[in-house]
């Protein structure tokens, strides 16, 4: 018998000084048995980041055909597909050329930066893909915040993200990878 997703419900408030976006956001993830908390906390971040009103969860590693999130057209066109951790780099060509845009957001820094030192020269060529990396102090901060039920407010300004749950608050940048 397998092992059965296990659901989590969030309500997003994001404010996003950047874009102009704020809005919040009643969302119900399902944890997939091999997914960490820290893993799910980063995909809740790059819902906040790209907080759109088409931005939606796909099966995530349920499907190796769909990113982690994605936005589509109402003509069901990806506007934007977003993957998280080190994927290869077929799944990125193939990526940059179903998508407008392409935005990978990776974490274990260490491993981060030595995956995109193997990868990049490969990848020039894509103006379609953004890269970005997470410190490991910034995704264990919000993994302390992980819960069941959790209400969690994004606010984004200058690039400088704060993450808090209400209890507890981190703030942080994303180191951008891709020039």
């Amino acid at each position: 018998m397998a092992i059965k997703s296990t659901i989590y419900k969030a309500d997003v408030q994001v404010s996003n000084m950047d874009t102009y976006y704020f809005e919040g956001h009643s969302l119900t993830l399902a944890k997939h048995p091999s997914e960490h908390e820290s893993r799910m906390m980063i995909r809740l971040l790059a819902f906040a980041l790209n907080a759109h009103e088409y931005m939606t969860f796909t099966k995530g590693l349920g499907a190796e055909d769909e990113p982690d999130l994605w936005q589509k057209s109402l003509s069901d066109e990806v506007e934007v597909w977003i993957d998280l951790g080190q994927p290869d780099e077929k799944r990125i060509r193939k990526a940059c050329g179903r998508a407008k845009q392409v935005i990978i957001y990776t974490y274990n820094y260490r491993s981060a930066l030595t995956w995109w030192d193997q990868v990049k020269n490969k990848l020039s060529r894509f103006d379609n893909l953004k890269v970005y990396a997470l410190t490991d102090e910034a995704v264990s901060a919000m993994s302390e915040m992980a819960k069941r039920n959790v209400q969690l407010q994004y606010m984004i300004q200058d690039s400088e993200i704060m993450v808090s749950d209400g209890q507890a608050s981190t703030t942080f940048e994303l180191t951008k990878l891709t020039s």
